[in-house]
């Protein structure tokens, strides 16, 4: 087992003390949005074996079915196939959605042919990969996940009484539901810039009025008030009032499958994905959108955002449960004097303390992980996990 030496991104959206707060350092003043654990190759953790720090994607490279195991090599290739995260969102991230393993494949090889540079601001995919995640809070979470029923939406656009908006309300209504949230959507994204900046403008203020009165919606309405304060007139404001507002409880967590549009909106959580960059934008950003390309891959359907909490075993372990087998999240409350717990060695794992203090236990040597770190166990190596606090499990499927 490794302890992990990780990376900050440091985006604009990024929060500036908690990400500090939870690694018990000083804040440096600047947005500290991302930690990445894992081995993605954009930021891969670090380990020390004896020679020196080593890129943990080194590593693996060097012994693929040593650090994986066999069965995880042989299902997703001779690399780790999840990246680990902790996001701190202090302000609105990009409206986006990912497309499903078939897309991605099909567009990769697309713009592979058409000798699209990888680093083009205009292009789509980056690999070949789906990028399904899961997104469980540390602390309140907010977010927008899936489209609203048509006709609640419509009644939320309607009640903003702002002329411009009258015609989606009229399709909302009107249309059955997958042609009406496409119809809106395609119309929202290639409106004429400047009359959809005053759409915005007047849309937003009064959603602030709204968001101060006390009604079912205002949490909902506050929350659009505030991502119009960030992208001021940008398109997306409006497409993101089709979308479900959620907020996650400590513990709670949501699984974003491919071609469901959402974006997360503030708060501290733990963060899992397919070692996937693949991201068409619908918005709340200024970069591209490619609106034909996302038409193919968002899935217009509606449905309430299914929250999950975690489900024990008799072990004690925690899983929150997901249809692919890229990753497996799961997490461990311990008490102070409980019987310490064997880990399953079958797959290479992550091991992420999210509060007080625990350590692995190994055959030849202990690890303690304090609040905010971390640790990699490759596949076949048996640990026990004690101590007191909460640790969060990143494996793959079995």
């Amino acid at each position: 087992m490794d302890r992990l030496v990780n990376t900050v991104r440091p985006y604009a959206w990024g929060s500036t003390t908690a990400i500090p707060e939870l690694l018990g350092v000083r804040p440096t003043g600047e947005p500290q949005a991302e930690m990445w654990m894992g081995a993605h190759p954009g930021a891969p953790s670090r380990v020390d074996r004896g020679t020196g720090p080593v890129a943990l994607s080194e590593v693996i490279a060097a012994d693929p079915e040593g650090e994986l195991g066999a069965d995880a090599v042989s299902l997703f290739g001779p690399q780790l196939p999840f990246l680990l995260k902790v996001l701190a969102a202090a302000s609105p991230l990009s409206l986006q959605v990912h497309p499903d393993l078939e897309q991605a494949k099909e567009g990769y090889a697309d713009e592979e042919e058409r000798g699209v540079p990888a680093d083009a601001p205009h292009r789509n995919y980056k690999d070949a990969n789906h990028k399904p995640e899961l997104i469980c809070a540390l602390t309140p979470f907010n977010g927008l996940c899936g489209f609203r029923d048509p006709n609640e939406a419509a009644e939320l656009l309607a009640a903003l009484e702002v002329d411009s908006l009258k015609p989606y309300v009229d399709i909302l209504h009107a249309h059955p539901e997958s042609h009406a949230l496409r119809e809106v959507l395609t119309a929202v994204l290639t409106a004429d810039r400047e009359a959809m900046t005053e759409t915005v403008r007047q849309a937003a203020a009064a959603a602030e009025r709204l968001g101060a009165l006390d009604g079912p919606h205002a949490p909902a309405y506050a929350a659009y008030a505030s991502i119009a304060q960030h992208y001021p007139g940008d398109p997306g404001v409006i497409a993101a009032m089709l979308l479900n507002f959620v907020t996650l409880q400590p513990g709670e967590a949501l699984y974003l499958g491919a071609g469901v549009p959402h974006a997360y909106l503030d708060g501290l959580g733990v963060e899992i994905m397919a070692n996937s960059d693949n991201v068409l934008r619908c918005g709340l950003t200024p970069k591209h959108v490619d609106v034909p390309e996302l038409l193919r891959i968002v899935r217009f359907e509606s449905a309430a955002p299914a929250v999950l909490r975690p489900e024990a075993d008799p072990s004690g372990e925690e899983l929150y449960t997901t249809p692919i087998g890229e990753f497996r999240l799961s997490r461990h409350v311990l008490a102070d004097g409980a019987a310490a717990r064997p880990l399953p060695a079958t797959g290479p794992q992550i091991l992420l303390c999210a509060s007080g203090e625990v350590s692995l236990r190994g055959a030849r040597s202990e690890l303690p992980l304090r609040r905010g770190e971390s640790a990699f166990v490759p596949a076949g190596e048996e640990v026990v996990l004690g101590g007191d606090g909460t640790v969060f499990r990143a494996t793959v499927t079995a």
